[in-house]
């Protein structure tokens, strides 16, 4: 006896869902991109703020790979393949790559553009998501949101005075 799935019936049409796995890959590319640039810049911070931007920067691509996998599971809940991979994620992220390793402060520079811009492709996910009363991903959207606000806020205070 062979079993199949049965389709999907969460109260969400097939197009909105795809619509919303869409945009949570471009979230899923911004994440991954920003999650690699902070650890690549945390093995290699340099200068006076050595020892501060190294934890700072530890605490916060520790805390970008787990939102990885909780965007990629919510893809995968509304039923479609998680992007992966750096190709992948190149054409999807808005987040371009580091240019060889930037001075201390151009790194935090770097990390609040990021984080700004990982804000901005949330918040155009955020209205699909609304749209079609996907409480669960506007929720995650959500909680994205404020982590990165508030990260940007933190680095962007560095840069200030």
């Amino acid at each position: 006896m062979t079993t199949t799935a049965p389709p999907i019936d969460i109260g969400i049409p097939a197009a909105q869902r795809q619509e919303i796995a869409e945009g949570l890959g471009r979230v899923l590319a911004d994440s991954t991109v920003l999650y690699a640039k902070t650890h690549g810049f945390h093995w290699n911070v340099t200068g006076p703020m050595f020892n501060t931007l190294h934890l700072m920067f530890m605490d916060q691509y520790t805390e970008l790979w787990t939102a990885l996998d909780l965007i990629a599971e919510r893809i995968r809940a509304l039923g479609f393949p998680a992007p992966f991979g750096g190709t992948l994620y190149a054409g999807l992220s808005s987040i371009p790559e580091a240019e060889g390793v930037p001075a201390a402060l151009a790194m935090v520079r770097e990390l609040v553009e990021g984080h700004e811009a990982v804000a901005r492709t949330i918040r155009s996910v955020f209205t699909l998501a609304d749209e079609a009363n996907d409480q669960p991903t506007a929720d995650l959207l959500t909680q994205r949101l404020q982590i990165h606000e508030k990260t940007a806020w933190m680095l962007r205070s560095l840069l200030e005075g």
